[in-house]
C-alpha cells in the first residue's frame, strides 16, 4: 500500500501498489485491503 498523494502515485508507484492517500487512511478507506494477506505501507519523503 502506497500513501503517496494521487498524483506523485501516479507519478511514481511499486508495481502493484494500492493507493490510499496518507490524509484520507481511515478503517473505511481500508476496507478493501484484504486482512488475511500482510500490509507494507509505503511512502518516500524526498526532505
Amino acid at each position: 500500500m502506497e500513501v503517496l498523494p494521487a498524483g506523485e502515485y501516479d507519478e511514481m508507484h511499486l508495481p502493484g501498489a494500492v493507493n490510499i492517500p496518507l490524509k484520507i487512511l481511515v478503517a473505511t478507506t481500508t476496507a478493501r485491503l484484504d486482512p488475511q494477506r500482510p500490509v507494507v505501507v509505503y511512502c518516500w519523503d524526498g526532505l
